[in-house]
């Protein structure tokens, strides 16, 4: 076949968004650090297991019925087919116009679509941490990517209500963040705190992470992945354009993490490491959906606002009695939610039209319009994910109980769970076989 200029333009398309689907499998490396780092040496070796798990799962979920939910021929509603994908062109393909002309083959569509959909669900087990069974992961794993994720995705990205009313979410500050933050929420709140967190007067005890450098880390694997998450999603190259998504995205992060950084030192005295990098992986959320719409300045701005929202919303949630180990909400939820109104505030004209998506924000002459369509896929959205993940969960909770016994949470979960512990040079040889006999424990008074 003689090389043309659609065909070299179609294969650097379709490297592109190979590379960046890697990218963004590879953000599972910095939610294992993430959270294996901000919890306790007793947990590590579990939190960062279930990581791998939770993926595999989800991505046979994906493949058998998720994607086809999502992104399949359907309704305003919902997908109907594409179910098993088999790697055709035909399955669920037409969808995909909705992000752009591309040319990229749906078998590499399907896997950077699969690697959003664990990254959401990664995000969920933020709220499950330090206390939640191994065989709630089993489960809940296939509810949401089957169940949760698709509907919204759908609504948003597949030719849903959502994308008919022109929503601008670029690359999931609603559709990936939003939706795993609040199952985390839900998860918290029904799995209630972990010991020890708060005392009879309600106050609240720090429980840091075990290695701060692994948190460190885990958060600059994401800051890189981000570029595929967001720049990936232009499902091409070849114009350049991903470029101009990987700048904004890259100005928003560095001013969240300045802003979180300065206001922990205005605030608490002392320069916080652990609320600067809340404040990276919420700007990071937040630019999510507008990287693709906004001026750089604008993408500045989001990111600084996110930064400080998210320090303040933290403590505010830890102070109304919800324990969320690695600040989910705040980070994913409430900054999600900043991101997602963001476009309906700095929108550009330009950028909108080059998108196809929606129309410019308030401050570009826009109006009110496009502001109001995203409140509106933020109301749908919280709403559906909230009562349907409260409902799952609660039925869960009723049936095989969420939450390990008391004594599996003292002694830990690496051991508990798994019979060996993360670290095992640190924990002596009586210890291992009192935890090996905890299964038939009494349940958590809590649960």
């Amino acid at each position: 076949m003689e090389p043309t200029l659609e065909l070299v333009s179609s294969a650097i398309d379709s490297a592109w968004v190979m590379v960046a689907a890697i990218l963004v499998i590879m953000m599972q490396i910095g939610f294992a650090l993430l959270e294996a780092g901000s919890t306790r040496m007793k947990n590590a070796g579990h939190i960062a297991g279930k990581t791998v798990l939770t993926f595999g799962i989800c991505s046979i979920a994906f493949w058998s019925f998720g994607f086809g939910l999502t992104f399949g021929d359907g309704n305003s509603l919902i997908g109907l087919t594409g179910f098993f994908f088999d790697g055709s062109a035909e399955q669920a393909a037409s969808s995909f116009s909705n992000f752009s002309e591309a040319t990229v083959p749906i078998t590499i569509l399907f896997l950077f679509q699969l690697a959003f959909a664990a990254v959401s669900l990664a995000i969920a087990w933020g709220g499950f941490a330090e206390r939640a069974k191994l065989s709630v992961y089993f489960i809940f794993s296939v509810l949401f990517t089957v169940l949760i994720y698709p509907v919204v995705g759908h609504w948003v990205w597949g030719g849903g209500w959502l994308a008919e009313l022109g929503m601008q979410d670029f690359a999931g500050s609603t559709v990936v963040h939003l939706q795993g933050a609040i199952v985390a929420l839900v998860a918290t709140i029904l799995l209630k705190p972990r010991i020890g967190k708060y005392n009879r007067d309600g106050s609240s005890n720090l429980i840091p992470g075990h290695n701060q450098v692994y948190s460190v880390l885990g958060v600059l694997f994401l800051w890189i992945g981000w570029f595929g998450f967001n720049g990936g999603s232009t499902l091409g190259a070849s114009d350049g354009f991903f470029g101009y998504v990987a700048v904004t995205t890259n100005l928003a992060t560095a001013a969240g993490a300045i802003a979180a950084l300065g206001i922990s030192w205005l605030i608490m005295g002392k320069a916080d490491i652990p609320s600067m990098l809340n404040g990276v992986l919420s700007a990071l959320v937040a630019i999510t959906a507008s990287c693709a719409f906004v001026d750089p300045w604008a993408a500045v701005v989001i990111g600084a606002v996110s930064g400080v929202v998210t320090f303040f919303t933290s403590v505010w949630f830890d102070r109304m009695g919800i324990d969320d180990p690695i600040y989910a909400f705040s980070v994913h939820g409430v900054a999600g939610i900043w991101g997602t109104l963001s476009t309906g505030l700095f929108a550009t004209p330009a950028l909108a039209e080059k998108v196809g998506v929606g129309g410019a924000g308030l401050f570009y002459g826009g109006g009110f319009h496009q502001l109001g369509i995203q409140a509106l896929g933020l109301a749908g959205s919280i709403t559906y994910v909230f009562a349907v993940s409260f409902v799952v969960l609660s039925a869960m909770k009723a049936i095989m109980g969420l939450r390990v016994t008391r004594e599996e949470e003292v002694v830990g979960l690496d051991v508990s769970e798994h019979g060996i512990y993360g670290y095992p040079e640190l924990l002596q040889p009586e210890r291992v076989q009192s935890a090996a006999n905890t299964k038939n424990s009494a349940p958590h008074p809590l649960t």
